[in-house]
């Protein structure tokens, strides 16, 4: 059976997702989201960790925290069988009340935290819940937007620390409202469905603790390996052509001899037999039937063009040195 690969660390934030089996509701009255808060309290306690911002909707909840112990895996493992046990004895219950494991995205550093809670705050809004978000009372929005006292163990202020020391509350209201048109920036920072953050932040973990060989059994180390290969490759292509990938994907029209240079890159990248079309499509911008066609393409040609055969051979050797 997979499992999820968790990089735990000392100072760790990480934004945490957890969703009810089959998507089924895992709050079914107010004294269930009462339950699940007070657990949050008492985690924060037990495991040394940092709420910062948190939302219980009916069949998932987020959580955007910190731990000051290497120990992510046991403060969420508590609270999900914790919770498990008080609901199904409320309602008369057994088995399995969470869809598996917890979901993380480990996140770079502070600077991100603020889009992060904009997110988590966000879900009545987007979800159609209700209208204003104030309105929705199983959040810590109220504390961040309006100033209600916050629960003693969230930690509020490293958050607002960020809007400086005017009115943090009407600042915070104010991103928060501005922030659908964020949500793709933010986004274009998650790295492998594990980082948020930079590239640089994501090869250091994935260096610091990625084994050389991935688990079997867990699949976002398979695929954080494969990215990882898939990368390097492109990188040689990239110096070996003289070009950058954002002429591929930001150009409508690109020039007779970027086309040779994609397309090359591209049949490259299918010969190994070690990417599929869709991976080696989201590389360079295009459909998966565009893959397709592209690399019949530069098969024919390679048969009739010499010039052209010559030129990708040359490139061939070069990445291969």
């Amino acid at each position: 059976m997979s499992r999820p690969w968790r990089i735990e660390f000392e100072g760790a934030l990480y934004h945490v997702l957890a969703r009810g089996n089959n998507r089924r509701d895992i709050f079914l009255d107010d004294e269930d989201f009462n339950i699940l808060i007070n657990l949050l309290g008492e985690m924060s306690s037990r495991f040394d960790v940092d709420v910062f911002a948190y939302v219980l909707m009916n069949n998932h909840y987020h959580i955007l925290l910190r731990t000051n112990s290497p120990n992510l895996s046991k403060a969420m493992q508590w609270i999900g069988v914790t919770y498990t046990r008080r609901f199904n004895n409320r309602h008369v219950r057994s088995g399995h009340l969470f869809q598996g494991r917890f979901k993380s995205l480990i996140v770079q550093n502070d600077a991100y935290l603020v889009q992060l809670s904009c997110y988590i705050h966000r879900n009545p809004l987007r979800a159609g819940i209700v209208k204003r978000l104030i309105d929705y009372k199983w959040s810590s929005y109220p504390v961040y937007a309006y100033g209600r006292r916050p629960q003693k163990w969230l930690e509020n202020r490293t958050i607002l620390s960020q809007f400086g020391t005017e009115d943090q509350h009407q600042a915070y209201r104010t991103k928060v409202q501005r922030y659908s048109g964020e949500e793709r920036s933010l986004f274009e920072d998650l790295r492998h469905g594990l980082f948020v953050g930079t590239a640089e932040f994501a090869d250091k973990l994935r260096s610091q603790f990625l084994e050389e060989t991935p688990h079997p059994e867990m699949p976002q180390q398979i695929k954080l390996s494969r990215d990882h290969e898939l990368e390097k490759l492109i990188n040689k292509l990239l110096k070996a052509l003289g070009c950058n990938l954002k002429m591929f994907r930001e150009s409508l029209r690109i020039s007779e001899a970027d086309k040779i240079s994609r397309d090359f890159m591209l049949f490259i990248l299918w010969q190994t037999g070690r990417f599929t079309n869709r991976e080696i499509a989201k590389v360079f911008g295009l459909s998966y039937s565009s893959v397709s066609k592209r690399v019949s393409v530069v098969r024919n040609r390679l048969h009739e063009d010499k010039v052209f055969k010559n030129e990708f051979d040359r490139v061939n050797m070069l990445i291969k040195m």
